[in-house]
């Protein structure tokens, strides 16, 4: 592979010089990092950097430039280190490649400088919950544990700041592309569904192929858990050599080791030790959140956490803000924030755990989305579709025939006044928008926190 050439070629110079591209979470994270281990540090990006990230840089006097990419002073540097928001299609990126510069993750970066015992956690859907499922189960537990990957602070900074024992990496599919030598201790693959195909050529199997790399490197000692019951991993799994022990879950088959979900009891074994518990207990309903439950346990049984520990973590974990959070009732309508659901099969979940009438607001920048797995859900548990993007064509095409109302709004102010003039007493309105957030939101977090506003604003 042509990557391996330019890693082995730069292998023999020595890294002085980093630069990196893009200053946000990520980016400036692997800047300080990068300049407490005595590197000559630039940090280029094309957009604004933010008023906090600016602070950073100057306390740690790291050289930056915004508003552009000026060519000169990144194509000096031994080693780029690219934000994962980033596309490799962009001029600057196409430069690099092209003058055979290795470009690496934050993540791949970080990990050099840390001997810290990493859970890694990537999949289409649920690796927001997961993580922080696991990372409670660690607290709970007394471990000296921190969060980060996709997750909270940059992991480049919790590794140039403090000194944890453990790590959970939320990983996305883009961090995944730009690391090569990183290893997961245990690593998690929760589900592949077509995602940010837009970043992929529209082919699938490239997006496939990023999301196994969550299992480059590992030997035999190393945990791969991951969810059988999906088909695309099971596909793979038959024509890749898995060196790691396969750790499986499934809410439909019995594992001899793994995790399995039988008369509503959830079983947990590993090494001749089971856990059980009903499902009923676990403080997050609906199958997607026992598909998170089983992982996070495995995750927990293979670091022989007590299981007193794991069934309190599991039956009072409070949820991730964005990720089918409840709002507030009002007339009796239940408003519940799923700004999280940037894809398809999140939205599936989310629609397949309403159990009353259902007013969706959906709609954002279309990654290339098929709606038909939507169908039967929208047929059974929606009764009106509020629009809330720039193009809104795909919903009138998918949903025309099964939704008699479908209304188009440029604002979430209006989306939340149309659905609350849709809804009955006794319905649901879901925000769960399918879709990215870059069209009138700054990002998913910006589209919930407006959502809950104009809500309360009611």
């Amino acid at each position: 592979m042509e990557i391996e050439k330019i890693k082995r070629q730069n292998k023999t110079k020595k890294v002085s010089r980093i630069v990196i591209l893009g200053a946000g979470e990520s980016g400036v994270g692997a800047a300080i990092l990068a300049k407490k281990q005595g590197f000559d540090v630039f940090v280029s990006d094309f957009g604004a950097i933010r008023d906090n990230y600016k602070k950073s840089l100057l306390e740690y006097n790291i050289l930056y430039e915004e508003g552009k990419h000026t060519i000169e002073k990144i194509t000096n540097a031994e080693l780029i280190i690219k934000s994962p928001g980033i596309s490799d299609e962009v001029a600057v990126i196409k430069k690099l490649k092209k003058l055979k510069k290795l470009i690496i993750s934050e993540l791949e970066f970080a990990a050099k400088y840390t001997q810290a015992y990493k859970i890694c956690v990537t999949g289409s859907n649920g690796k927001t919950t997961t993580c922080s499922m696991i990372y409670d189960i660690l607290q709970k537990a007394g471990l000296n544990a921190g969060l980060a990957g996709n997750i909270g602070k940059s992991f480049a900074l919790q590794v140039a700041l403090n000194n944890y024992d453990y790590y959970v990496l939320e990983i996305s599919s883009f961090q995944l592309d730009g690391m090569f030598e990183f290893k997961a201790d245990i690593a998690v693959l929760m589900n592949i569904t077509p995602d940010h195909l837009d970043r992929y050529h529209n082919n699938f199997r490239n997006y496939i192929n990023s999301k196994f790399r969550i299992i480059n490197n590992q030997q035999a000692d190393d945990k791969f858990i991951y969810c059988t019951d999906d088909p695309v991993i099971n596909k793979e799994l038959e024509n890749r050599k898995i060196k790691s022990e396969k750790l499986p879950f499934s809410l439909t088959k019995k594992q001899k080791q793994g995790a399995y979900v039988e008369n509503n009891q959830m079983s947990i074994i590993y090494k001749n030790q089971i856990f059980n518990m009903n499902l009923f207990e676990l403080a997050l309903q609906g199958k997607h959140n026992a598909y998170n439950s089983m992982a996070a346990g495995i995750a927990a049984h293979v670091l022989s956490i007590r299981k007193e520990d794991i069934r309190e973590s599991l039956s009072d974990f409070q949820g991730v803000e964005h990720r089918l959070e409840p709002v507030v009732r009002v007339h009796g309508i239940d408003f519940i924030n799923d700004s999280k659901a940037t894809n398809v099969n999140s939205t599936w979940y989310a629609l397949e755990s309403m159990s009353k009438k259902v007013v969706w607001i959906v709609g954002g920048i279309d990654k290339g989305n098929d709606y038909s797995m939507l169908t039967d859900l929208v047929k059974e548990k929606v009764k009106a579709i509020v629009c809330l993007g720039e193009n809104n064509t795909k919903f009138f095409k998918y949903f025309g025939e099964s939704v008699e109302n479908i209304v188009e709004t440029g604002s979430m102010i209006e989306a939340v006044k149309q659905s609350y003039k849709l809804a009955n007493k006794g319905d649901i309105v879901l925000l769960s928008p399918a879709c990215a957030s870059f069209d009138l939101f700054d990002n998913y977090e910006d589209r919930g926190r407006q959502f809950k506003t104009a809500v309360r604003n009611l």
